[in-house]
């Protein structure tokens, strides 16, 4: 049974509102004052309120702001309740929260109508809310899916430590490590575009679909090769429109060597020890679009020396692209790799994660954000 808040201070207009109203299958409760109002409505938590706006002390609008200030009382339907008819008058309730207004003297048939109306505005705002929270929670179990695929940090000549943040969205982040072989390390980090289910199930196709080295036809240990045949199975216009980037690497740790190949992706970043022990940064990527934009695009890999007590980082784009509050000291691409130059030695990927927090003042990333660290002995 719906409940209905009247707030009157005119023992008058309380009886016409009750006997209007009485009727219709309602819950009626009345208090005298803005005061008592605001009191009963946080013990009520009322599905619609009908106010007077000109009362004595606390009148209509001073109730409705902070009913609508309030978390738990604003998604009630407020009517405000009065003479006033000037369009300033109107604009100046609906500014401060009030959804509908019912003009004195009253019409009981209109009275009746626009109860009906908000009461249906209300539990359509309900429904939605019930779907948001579903959604939020759907989002959060795939998000939590998502993470428990991803390889667990690892110790040992290559001590490769990671992050995964996604974003309240959910995105189409995703990375693996694996061993083809005793001496061949292959690592990749792709970002499917878009957010939501719709990026993150691709990314998890991927995932599958390269770890157990089921595509067709491929050298695995030939970077390019990957990333071309990527290409050939996700094209866009089969995939619901989405594409993705990705940064792909093999290591040979025999001959410390690293090839690898891009598509679109953000380069890794090599930190490099010289001589006065000071860390030079190389920037690891290689010209090609996005996987599943052009079916005849052409990858290539390149090939690098690994020193030892070198770092590697592979990352998508939502570890720099931060919007940044107008007080904070800023963030870009540029920046990451000061950071990672000026802090040699934290050797902690929580340690970074404070340095961008601080720069853009922002508690939460508004993209999904993954990083890969690999330290070479």
């Amino acid at each position: 049974m719906p409940q209905i808040l009247i707030i009157d201070d005119d023992p008058s207009m309380q009886i016409i509102l009750r006997k209007a109203l009485q009727d219709q299958g309602y819950s009626l409760e009345v208090a005298s004052n803005g005061e008592e109002g605001l009191s009963k409505a946080h013990e009520l938590h009322p599905d619609l309120i009908i106010c007077d706006w000109v009362m004595p002390r606390v009148d209509g609008l001073e109730v409705c702001r902070q009913v609508k200030a309030n978390v738990d009382l604003s998604m009630a339907f407020f009517i405000l309740l009065t003479a006033r008819g000037s369009i300033e008058d109107r604009v100046k309730g609906l500014d401060n929260g009030a959804d509908d207004f019912l003009a004195k003297p009253i019409e009981i048939t209109e009275l009746q109508a626009r109860v009906r109306a908000g009461l249906r505005l209300r539990q359509l705002s309900q429904d939605l809310q019930a779907q948001k929270h579903l959604l939020e929670r759907e989002l959060a179990e795939a998000a939590s899916y998502v993470r428990s695929l991803l390889p667990k940090p690892t110790q040992g000549p290559i001590t490769i430590d990671s992050r995964f943040i996604p974003s309240s969205q959910l995105g189409g982040d995703c990375y693996d490590f694996y061993w083809l072989d005793p001496d061949y390390l292959a690592v990749y980090l792709l970002d499917v575009s878009g957010h939501g289910l719709g990026a993150a199930l691709p990314s998890i196709t991927i995932l599958n679909l390269l770890r157990s080295q089921s595509l067709p036809n491929v050298n695995f240990y030939q970077p390019h090769t990957v990333l071309r045949a990527l290409n050939e199975t996700f094209q866009m216009d089969e995939q619901n429109d989405k594409y993705f980037t990705i940064w792909y690497g093999v290591y040979n740790r025999a001959k410390r060597q690293l090839s690898y190949s891009t598509a679109g992706h953000p380069p890794g970043l090599l930190l490099v020890p010289d001589e006065a022990g000071h860390r030079r940064v190389e920037q690891l990527k290689t010209p090609g679009m996005p996987v599943g934009m052009m079916l005849d695009e052409s990858y290539v890999s390149y090939r690098c020396d690994i020193p030892a007590n070198s770092t590697l980082y592979v990352f998508s784009d939502g570890i720099y692209d931060i919007p940044t509050r107008p007080d904070a000291p800023g963030w870009n691409f540029n920046y990451l790799v000061d950071a990672l130059t000026d802090y040699p030695n934290h050797q902690n990927l929580d340690h970074l994660l404070d340095i961008i927090r601080e720069a853009t003042g922002s508690v939460s990333f508004g993209d999904d954000l993954s990083v890969l660290e690999l330290t070479f002995d």
